[in-house]
Parts: C-alpha cells; sequence; structure tokens
C-alpha cells in the first residue's frame, strides 16, 4: 500500500464511528469509502436478518433509477459483476460482517481514473472490517438507548396508573405508551368476551380507530389458542396471515400480540401493529415489549388492588361515620325524652307546656330528617358521581362545606328523586351553587339550612318544588338571610 495513503487511511478509521448513532455510521463508512478510494458513486445495503433481501440502503453520488438498480443487484450475490480487464476491475464490492454475521455489502463504482487497483481493493477491505466494528458499536449503543426508553416508559406508566385511573383510563394508558414506544402504528388492548374470543377494547391510533374498537378474535382461533395460554404471537404481515381473524387485519403488517399476565392473572393481551410495508419488529424489539408487558400488566393488578383498598378504606370511613351518627343520634333522642318527661310532669301547672312539647316534636323531626339524609349519603357507591337529585344536592353541599368552614344541613320532604324532573334539578341546583357562594362571601355566616320541598302546590294546583336556603349571617336587613325558589315539576 502506497506510503501516501496510509495517513488518508487512517484518518478514515478514526472517523468511521465517531457518532453513534447507527444510520449516520452506516452512511458515514459509504462517504469514507468513495473519498479514500476516489469513486463517483458508492453503496451500503443492509441486508434483512435471516433473509436474501436488501433492508436498507446508503447511497452516495446516485440517482433515483441507480439507487434502484443496486437495490436490486446486491441481494444476489456478494462477488463483483465481471471485470473489464484481467486486472483492473471497474466495480468493487465487500462483505461487512458484524461478529459472524453478513450485516451487508459494501460497493464502489465509478472510478475517476476508469478502475481500481489493488490499492484500492485492499483499502476497501480495511474500510469493511472497521465498519463491522463501528457497526457493532453503535448497535450496542442503540440498543442500550432502546432497552433505557422501555425501562423509562414501563416506569411512567406504572407512576400513571398507580395515581388513581379508571379502568378505562389505565387500558388507554398503556396501549398508547406501547404505541410510541414500539413505533407501532397502533395500540391496542383486547380482553375476553363473553362468547370465548377477545375483543378490541381500547385503541391508541394516529389514524382513524373505526372499526378497530369492537373488532374480535373469534373462539378456535389458533392466534386465540396462544394468547389465552399466555404466550406471545409474533406475526409478519397481519394482512395475509391465516392464523389472523380479526376484520381489521387488512390494515396492518407486522405485529406483537403480547399477553397482559401477572400471578397467572390474564387481563387481556396488548397488540402493537405496525403498517404495511413497515419494518419487522427485531429480536430485540420483541424482548423488550413482552418485558414491558409483563411490567404493565403488573402495575395494572397494582393499580386495582389500590382501588380495592382506597375503596375499602371509603367502607372503614363510612362505618365510623355511622358509629358518630348512632351516638349523634341517641343523646339527640335522649335530650327530647327528657324534655317530654319533663313537660309531662309540668303540664298540669304551667302554661308553657304547648311550647315545649312543640320545641320537642320539632327537634325529633330535625333529628329524623338528618338520619334520612346521613343514610342516603352513606349508601351511595363511591367514587361514582350521583345520578339522583337528592345525591346532586349533597354533593353541592358537601363541596361548599370545604370552604364554609362547616357542613350546611340539608333536609327533603317529599320523593324528590321520583318528583324532581332533570330540567328543574339543573335550575334548583343553579340556585343552590348561587345561595351557597353568597353566603360564603357574607360575614358572620356559622350555619345554613337548605330545604328541599316536593309537596308544594301552585295556586292553579300544579305540584312544585321548592328550595329555601337560610343562613344565620346578616343580610341587608337585621335579621338571617334566605333564598327561596320554587319551581313547578
Amino acid at each position: 500500500m502506497p506510503v501516501d495513503r496510509l495517513p488518508m487511511l487512517l484518518e478514515a478509521v478514526l472517523s468511521i464511528g465517531s457518532d453513534l448513532g447507527l444510520r449516520a455510521t452506516l452512511q458515514q463508512i459509504v462517504d469514507t469509502a468513495t473519498t479514500l478510494t476516489g469513486a463517483r458513486y458508492g453503496a451500503l445495503g443492509v441486508l434483512e436478518p435471516d433473509q436474501d433481501r436488501t433492508e436498507a440502503l446508503y447511497t452516495t453520488g446516485m440517482t433515483e433509477e441507480e439507487r434502484r438498480l443496486v437495490d436490486h443487484f446486491l441481494p444476489e450475490r456478494a462477488a463483483p459483476p465481471p471485470e473489464e480487464g484481467p486486472s483492473a476491475p471497474a466495480f468493487l464490492v465487500a462483505p461487512i460482517q458484524v461478529h459472524t454475521e453478513l450485516f451487508g455489502h459494501l460497493c464502489l463504482a465509478g472510478k475517476s481514473s476508469g478502475s481500481f487497483s489493488e490499492t484500492d481493493r485492499a483499502l476497501l477491505h480495511v474500510l469493511a472490517a472497521q465498519a463491522g466494528i463501528a457497526i457493532g458499536n453503535a448497535r450496542l449503543y442503540e440498543s442500550a438507548r432502546q432497552r433505557e426508553r422501555w425501562i423509562e416508559g414501563a416506569a411512567a406508566v406504572t407512576t400513571a396508573l398507580l395515581t388513581g385511573r379508571n379502568a378505562a383510563d389505565a387500558l388507554m394508558t398503556v396501549a398508547e405508551s406501547a404505541r410510541l414506544l414500539a413505533g407501532a402504528s397502533a395500540g391496542v388492548i383486547l380482553q375476553p368476551n363473553e362468547a370465548g374470543g377477545m375483543e378490541i377494547v381500547t385503541a391508541s391510533t394516529l389514524d382513524d380507530p373505526a372499526g378497530i374498537v369492537g373488532a374480535t378474535i373469534a373462539p378456535g382461533s389458533p392466534v386465540l389458542v396462544h394468547l389465552l395460554g399466555g404466550e406471545p404471537v409474533f406475526i409478519d404481515d397481519s394482512a395475509t396471515d391465516p392464523r389472523m381473524t380479526t376484520d381489521v387485519r387488512s390494515r396492518f403488517g407486522p405485529s406483537m400480540m403480547l399477553p397482559l399476565q401477572s400471578g397467572g392473572r390474564l387481563i387481556g393481551t396488548l397488540a402493537l401493529p405496525r403498517h404495511r410495508g413497515a419494518p419487522p419488529y427485531t429480536a430485540v424489539d420483541r424482548l423488550l415489549a413482552t418485558q414491558f408487558a409483563s411490567q404493565a400488566a403488573l402495575a395494572l393488578v397494582m393499580a386495582d388492588a389500590q382501588a380495592d383498598r382506597e375503596q375499602l378504606a371509603v367502607y372503614e370511613d363510612r362505618d365510623r361515620i355511622a358509629r358518630d351518627l348512632h351516638d349523634l343520634v341517641v343523646q339527640r333522642l335522649f335530650a327530647t325524652e327528657m324534655m317530654l318527661e319533663s313537660t309531662r310532669r309540668r303540664a298540669a301547672t304551667e302554661e308553657d307546656a304547648s311550647e315545649l312539647l312543640g320545641r320537642a316534636v320539632d327537634e325529633l323531626d330535625s333529628t329524623i330528617q338528618e338520619v334520612r339524609t346521613a343514610i342516603f349519603a352513606l349508601q351511595q357507591p363511591p367514587a361514582k358521581a350521583p345520578s339522583t337529585f337528592r345525591g346532586r344536592v349533597l354533593r353541592e353541599t358537601g363541596g361548599a362545606s370545604a370552604l364554609l368552614g362547616f357542613p350546611p344541613s340539608v333536609h327533603f320532604t317529599g320523593a324528590v328523586d321520583a318528583l324532581v324532573g332533570e330540567e328543574a334539578g339543573r335550575e334548583l341546583l343553579a340556585v343552590l351553587r348561587g345561595a351557597l357562594a353568597a353566603a360564603h362571601r357574607r360575614a358572620g355566616v356559622s350555619a345554613i339550612d337548605v330545604a328541599v320541598d316536593a309537596t308544594v302546590r301552585l295556586a292553579d294546583g300544579r305540584g312544585a318544588v321548592r328550595l329555601v336556603v337560610a343562613d344565620d349571617g346578616q343580610g341587608e336587613g337585621d335579621g338571617p338571610t334566605a333564598v327561596t325558589w320554587q319551581t313547578p315539576l
């Protein structure tokens, strides 16, 4: 090898692999080889693993037509085309080995002096050997970065699921995160259905999701047998694979179907299909996605268990409230009993017996109303928005208690849930919000009484519901403030 080429070769060897990105490294190899040998054209064809066809092509100095010709030629053979002379080839090809694997071919053509020399051939083989090392390093780097992204994604999903999201949001979080990490066109969750098959219940996609959610895998499908058994399924082309039976399979190409299973419990299946013609999933992709699915399944189980614990805490708190309520009711009823006993003894001699009896009756009525309200509140399912008018009133007053510093007293008269319609309910709730907000703004308010009466009759005989919100604060006059509103039923 001429001495004057050694510095150029050394510089080229050092420059290859200076960028750890695989694509940048491959393009740099082609550019360096053409510069070092004086070639006009260069191409590096990357072979698909275990396949005799080109997966990717990196070129320099070529038109699109020339790229297509080279792409067709590269998989056919590793040797160069027929030489123009006995020792003056116009085309050079060198295989690139990464460890023991044939990674691709590095090809050069269009020598400015007309033909390549043995020195050019030697330089090309040195570059090809160095390229194999650089590609191996770049692969390791990208594999490490890919693993890091999947690990970070799994941790983010676990954190999100344990923040108290509901079941539908939790499944969407898993599907969307997996889609982004895998570079898939869609991320879908399938769950077993009553027919014995599996149904897509959640879909994350940038395309039109119409027709995806609700698609099913029929019972008895070979794919279903593997999935229900907790085994992953990897598909090269969803549209043509006879194992696929869903109606949406024609949209997709390569796919991974991964069981969401933890502790023997099968939650469902995570499917990550790519568009038709997209690159297939590599062995590393499959391994990392499978590990992600296991971590996501564990997070889903933990989130479900956490929700159960929180619900149990709600029930325990309700037991405490019920005990407190029991003590309060007993005390008030006992006090009322003493009041009535005193009245009975003094009824024959004192003129205020009627007043005492009236107070006792009012106290009993108030106690009964508050007990009914408390029992209704305890019967409401936890973590769900109330569906009845009575429940919505209690939600409004309960929310206002955080601002007021005390809970308003609420009384219902009549079958409010059966009688108050949706329109009248919305009207009354708006008035209630305004009255509570106004009471919060007034100074000196320490008690608020909310009364809803569905037994009111209007002058024309129609039934009506009346809302009265009274507080002990000072209004524009000297007495307490009260807001009254009624509307026909």
